[in-house]
C-alpha cells in the first residue's frame, strides 16, 4: 500500500459524530466500501461523499478505475439488450479497493471481457465522470461526448444544463461534429453518483428539447437516490429511463448536518487545503529532475482527439489502445520506482489509460486527479481527505482566476515519480509557479506530459 492509500474502513470515525449512515440498498457493491466521508464549508451540502474508485480525490490503482467504468458500461450494455443484468465481481472490487493488488490485476483482466457493442452516444459530466463515461463508452465500443466548463474558440455549443449542487454549475457540449447529438439512439449518461437526480433530468430536458429520442440510460457508481422522480420526469417527457450502477445506496442525513459540521470544525485551524497542506512552495516550480514530453513526438495518431469534450469515435478506441504502450513507455516510469499519473481537472480518461498501461507493464502506478472543488483537509483516521495541495489556476479558464486543489498526495517525499498531464493551454507560467512547484516536494523528479 503506497503511503496515500486508504484501506476502506468499516466505519468512519467522522460519520459516526455527525451521524451520517451509508448502507447499501440493493444488489452490487458495498457503497461503505466504495465512498468515504469528507466535510465541505458549505451550509447548502456540507457532506463529500468521496469515490474510492474515481481517481478523482484518491490516488488509487488505474486498473481498478479503469475495471469500474467497463464494469458500469457491461450493465448498460444488458439493459440496452434486454438481458437480465450480469453479476458483479463485487469480491475482486471490494479487495481491489482495499488494496489487494492481485484482485486489482485479475478485475483488469476480467472487466472488459464479453463486450458488447451498442448503437448509442454516451456523455459524460464534467468534471469528475469524464474518464468514467470514456470507460463506459469503450465497454460499449460507443461514440462519446463529456461536457465542458471550458469554452473553445471555434466551437459552438450545441447544448448545455445547469448542475445545481456543484462548485461550477454550468456545463457546456462542444462537439466538433454537431450531429453527434441528433438522431434517435439511445443516449447514456454517466455520473459518478446520483443523490437527487435532479443534474441528470435538467439535462435530459434540455437535450429532449433539442433532440427527443425514446430512450435513455443514466449509468453510475452509486445510486443513492431517494425516489424515483428521475424516472417520473424523463416518462412525462414521452421517454424511457433506465438507471444502472455497481452499487445502491441509502444516506440518511441528520437534519442538522450543516450545525454539527461547523461545530466539528470550529476549533481546528483552516482545515482547506490553502490553510494547512502537505507541500511547501518552491518558486523556481521546476528541478534538476524533471522532464518534458510531448505526446505528438511519441506515436499519436494523427486526428486522434485527446478526449472526449469534442466528441470520441467509436472506431476511435481501437487506434487508442493500439498506440497507447509506445506513448506509456514515454511518460519515463522507472522498475522499482512508485509514480503517481496526475490528470488535471476534465483531462482524466488519457491520464487513465497511460496510467494502466504503465501498471499492466509491470510498474507501480497510482492515478489521481486535480479539481476544482474545495473541500475540508482533515488529517484524521477514517477521513475521506487527509492531504491537500491548493494552487492557482494554470489554464486562463473562462470564469476568471481561482484555486485548484488535489487531495491525498501525501507529504514530503511520498512519491519516487509524479507525471502530471495537461493539454497545451494548460502550459503557462501558473502551471510551473502553482501545481509544479507544489508538487515539487512531494517527489524525487516530475514529468510534464502535454497532449497534443
Amino acid at each position: 500500500m503506497t503511503p496515500t492509500e486508504h484501506a476502506a474502513p468499516p466505519s468512519s470515525p467522522i460519520a459516526d459524530r455527525l451521524g451520517v449512515r451509508v448502507r447499501r440498498a440493493g444488489p452490487g457493491a458495498d457503497p461503505e466500501v466504495l465512498l468515504g466521508l469528507a466535510l465541505r464549508r458549505n451550509p447548502r451540502r456540507a457532506q463529500l461523499l468521496v469515490s474510492r474508485v474515481l481517481g478523482k480525490h484518491v490516488p488509487t490503482d488505474p486498473r481498478l478505475v479503469r475495471s469500474a467504468g467497463l464494469l458500469l458500461g457491461g450493465l448498460v450494455a444488458d439493459v440496452l439488450a434486454g438481458r437480465e443484468p450480469r453479476a458483479l465481481p463485487t469480491d475482486l472490487l471490494h479487495g481491489a479497493v482495499g488494496g489487494d493488488r492481485s484482485a486489482a490485476i485479475t478485475l483488469g483482466l476480467t472487466a472488459g471481457a464479453g463486450r458488447s457493442p451498442a448503437d448509442a452516444l454516451v456523455l459524460g459530466y464534467a468534471e469528475t465522470a469524464t474518464a468514467l463515461g470514456h470507460c463506459v463508452a469503450e465497454a460499449l465500443q460507443s461514440d462519446y461526448l463529456h461536457s465542458t466548463r471550458r469554452p473553445v474558440a471555434g466551437f459552438a455549443a450545441a447544448g448545455g444544463f445547469t448542475e445545481e449542487h456543484s462548485h461550477a454549475t454550468d456545463h457546456l457540449l462542444l462537439p466538433a461534429d454537431p450531429a453527434l447529438l441528433r438522431g434517435d439512439r439511445p443516449l447514456v449518461l454517466v455520473d459518478d453518483e446520483l443523490s437527487t437526480g435532479r443534474t441528470v433530468v435538467n439535462t435530459i430536458t434540455a437535450l429532449h428539447r433539442a433532440h427527443p429520442r425514446a430512450r435513455y440510460v443514466v449509468a453510475t457508481l452509486v445510486d443513492a437516490r431517494p425516489d424515483d422522480s428521475l424516472v417520473d420526469a424523463v416518462g412525462a417527457l414521452g421517454a424511457r429511463v433506465d438507471v444502472v450502477a455497481l452499487s445502491r445506496a441509502t444516506v440518511a442525513l441528520p437534519a442538522d448536518l450543516a450545525e454539527r459540521a461547523a461545530a466539528h470544525l470550529a476549533p481546528l485551524p483552516d482545515p482547506s487545503p490553502g490553510g494547512r497542506d502537505s507541500g511547501g512552495r518552491d518558486p523556481g516550480g521546476r528541478g534538476p529532475g524533471d522532464a518534458v514530453v510531448r505526446l505528438a513526438d511519441h506515436g499519436w495518431p494523427a486526428g486522434l482527439p485527446v478526449g472526449g469534450r469534442h466528441g470520441f469515435r467509436a472506431a476511435d478506441h481501437a487506434r487508442l489502445d493500439t498506440a497507447l504502450p509506445a506513448l506509456a513507455r514515454s511518460v519515463g516510469a522507472r522498475p522499482g520506482e512508485t509514480t503517481l499519473v496526475l490528470g488535471t481537472e476534465e483531462l482524466m480518461a488519457l491520464p487513465l489509460r497511460l496510467a494502466q498501461t504503465l501498471a499492466d507493464a509491470g510498474c507501480t502506478v497510482r492515478f489521481s486527479t486535480t479539481t476544482r472543488s474545495p473541500a475540508v483537509v482533515l488529517d484524521e483516521p477514517g477521513y475521506a481527505l487527509r492531504s491537500g495541495l491548493e494552487f492557482p489556476a494554470h489554464d486562463d479558464p473562462a470564469d476568471g482566476p481561482g484555486p485548484r486543489f488535489a487531495y491525498n498526495l501525501g507529504g514530503p517525499g511520498s512519491w519516487d515519480h509524479v507525471a502530471v498531464v495537461v493539454d497545451p493551454p494548460a502550459v503557462t507560467p501558473a502551471l510551473h509557479d502553482g501545481l509544479l512547484a507544489r508538487l515539487a516536494p512531494l517527489t524525487r523528479r516530475t514529468t510534464l506530459v502535454i497532449t497534443p
